[in-house]
């Protein structure tokens, strides 16, 4: 037993998630100009760490890492001034994290529609927000100190009161001598808090003597009629009591199998309650390579997931299909889990040039640098899968050649979004060649399936290849400003949309553009594809999903048809050229868009 092995079981799992999650609080400045042709193979990234007062944190943690290579992360500190740098970088994608004692991240911009990448040459600032506090004491019946238990707050609701997408925040410490615990660096959103239960140990070792027992929630209940205790980032929520119960829990134990490389890896097990929607409470067990199985302890009466993982080379997982188990008053044991390679999407990135003369000199996207995600159809995803496998296919980045492989996607539908820095340049297609079975009057063919429109479905274990993004050359810019009426106020989270003015380009759903109007009531528009649009200042449609993503999901027919019929209604028109910049353009607030609700108002 190893520590890079044990590593596995929680920095492995854990590592994947952050870098396929958004980056929150993160902004750049570019400093590689559109029309430089050439750039060194490798240069540095340099930035700051801020509170969100503006000042510096030093010591603070930052870890840099390159997309699609979970394995490997260049970790600094800041000095006394918040600055980090990194040097000698290859010319990749990359994710930048940082984190510092009793800090945590800026909740993510609702108007993001991806997080945050960063490429050689960027200056980054990360700011970091003080986190809030929960703290109070744990005591038995009889009013006596509980000392060293573990005591767990756990975010069921964000800060916009929305469930988290792939698992729940929990942080947990140990109460003291005196019973009293405290819970710091939490981010804004509502909490419950327990203490006791949730084992996570090996068969011949226990971690704590209080994680037979299961969870006593504040004040002194089960999960059912726990407290709910509301947190603001810089905040303290003191005297959150426990009277703890001390409960005898059960247990729920088995054994994993599965693929497994020449140096095995073992099995991280992840028992999930099927409480509380997305934010889930998520305990973990270790099967070592060779050993007899994985057990949980102190696991209260309810329903769960069981799943395994493990890793085989080259950044590829393996999946059990969930096991629900009902935990009714006794021990579930015998469960076996068999793990399957999750699935896989390969293809390539090609560029096509313009032959416009304003093109001419501009600066091409580097292959490298730009990155694919595949995004699950969240209406369509299975209502019994765990919400941590649709988080841990992380982007990729393509090779020099522009070959890719997305890689451990659960099975489910999906579309694709690639992300590329460079002025110039839009996404003009996203194809799939699909073979075509021969039948009574086919003969053996290829096909060409239009992944953007489409939605891409993989089974457990497919290994999908033909996958197509064509980026050209031409792309136009606008910048501009909302003017409104005299006396009208722009509306919370209003943007801009562009959508195709030619009919016979109507559902081409890349053809598509939103933008949001900042506090100063500018915005910008890049990466548009020359021709003519509609265009149309409205707020956003949805209050989690930002505007870009939505228009362009292959099922948002209506959405997008209903915007049409607003747009051609404002008779605000615009055409692009290859590879122009639009400056100062004033576009009216016309008065439907002050006062228009979203579909998800009442």
């Amino acid at each position: 037993m190893t520590s890079a092995q044990h590593s596995f079981s929680i920095a492995f799992v854990i590592g994947l998630l952050l870098i396929s999650l958004p980056a929150p609080g993160q902004s750049k400045i570019p400093t590689s100009p559109d029309e430089e042709s050439e750039v060194p193979a490798t240069g540095k990234i340099r930035g700051k760490v801020i509170n969100e007062n503006g000042q510096p944190l030093s010591n603070a943690t930052v870890f840099i890492r390159a997309y699609g290579s979970p394995g490997s992360s260049w970790p600094t500190t800041t000095d006394p001034d918040g600055i980090f740098e990194s040097s000698n970088l290859d010319r990749r994608a990359y994710f930048i994290n940082a984190s510092a004692p009793g800090y945590t991240t800026q909740p993510r911009d609702p108007d993001s529609t991806q997080s945050t990448y960063y490429r050689v040459g960027d200056s980054v600032t990360i700011v970091l927000l003080k986190g809030g506090v929960i703290t109070g004491s744990v005591t038995t019946s009889g009013a006596e100190p509980v000392v060293g238990v573990r005591v767990r707050a756990q975010m069921i609701r964000d800060g916009n009161g929305q469930s988290s997408r792939y698992g729940a925040t929990i942080i947990d410490r140990p109460t003291d001598d005196r019973g009293v615990y405290r819970i710091y660096g939490l981010p804004t959103g509502t909490y419950i808090v327990m203490a006791g239960g949730g084992g996570v140990a090996s068969w011949n070792e226990r971690v704590n003597p209080y994680d037979t027992d299961t969870p006593t929630y504040s004040p002194s209940s089960a999960r059912s009629t726990a407290a709910e205790i509301s947190v603001q980032a810089g905040e303290e929520s003191a005297n959150v009591d426990i009277r703890y119960r001390g409960e005898p829990g059960h247990i729920v134990s088995g054994i994993a199998s599965g693929p497994q490389s020449a140096e095995p890896t073992g099995f991280s097990v992840i028992l999930s309650s099927t409480l509380d929607g997305g934010s889930q409470w998520n305990n973990q067990s270790f099967q070592w390579p060779g050993g007899k199985g994985f057990v949980f302890s102190g696991v209260a009466d309810g329903d769960y997931d069981v799943t395994a993982l493990s890793s085989l080379p080259g950044g590829q997982m393996t999946v059990s299909e969930p096991r629900r188990v009902k935990v009714r008053g006794a021990d579930v044991s015998g469960i076996e889990l068999t793990t399957k390679p999750f699935g896989m999407i390969s293809g390539r990135v090609v560029l096509e040039a313009s032959k416009a003369s304003d093109c001419k000199g501009k600066r091409r996207p580097l292959l490298t640098e730009t990155l694919i995600s595949a995004w699950h159809n969240e209406k369509s995803k299975a209502k019994d899968q765990p919400q941590f496998v649709w988080s841990l296919g992380a982007p990729s980045s393509p090779d020099k050649l522009g070959d890719f492989s997305v890689r451990n996607l659960a099975p489910g539908q999906y579309h694709f979004i690639p992300r590329f820095s460079a002025k110039y340049w839009y996404l003009q297609s996203i194809s799939l060649q699909s073979s075509v079975a021969p039948g009574p009057k086919t003969t053996p063919a290829n096909r060409e399936i239009d992944a953007a429109r489409n939605w891409t479905t993989l089974k457990t274990g497919d290994r999908l290849s033909g996958l197509v993004i064509k980026l050209s050359e031409g792309a136009a810019s606008l910048q501009g400003k909302i003017i409104p009426g005299e006396g009208e106020k722009s509306p919370a989270r209003l943007y801009v949309y562009l959508l195709p003015a030619e009919t016979e380009k109507a559902d081409d759903v890349l053809r598509f553009y939103a933008a949001p109007v900042l506090p100063d009531r500018k915005f910008n528009l890049n990466n548009v594809a020359p021709g003519r649009y509609l265009m149309v200042a409205q707020p956003a449609f949805d209050v989690a999903l930002p505007p870009l993503s939505k228009l362009r999901l292959p099922d948002e027919t209506e959405t997008r048809a209903k915007l049409r019929r607003d747009a051609e209604a404002s008779k605000t028109e615009i055409e692009f050229k290859p590879c122009q910049n639009v400056p100062d353009y004033q576009l009216p607030l016309r008065p439907s868009a002050s006062v228009q609700k979203s579909p998800s108002e009442p």
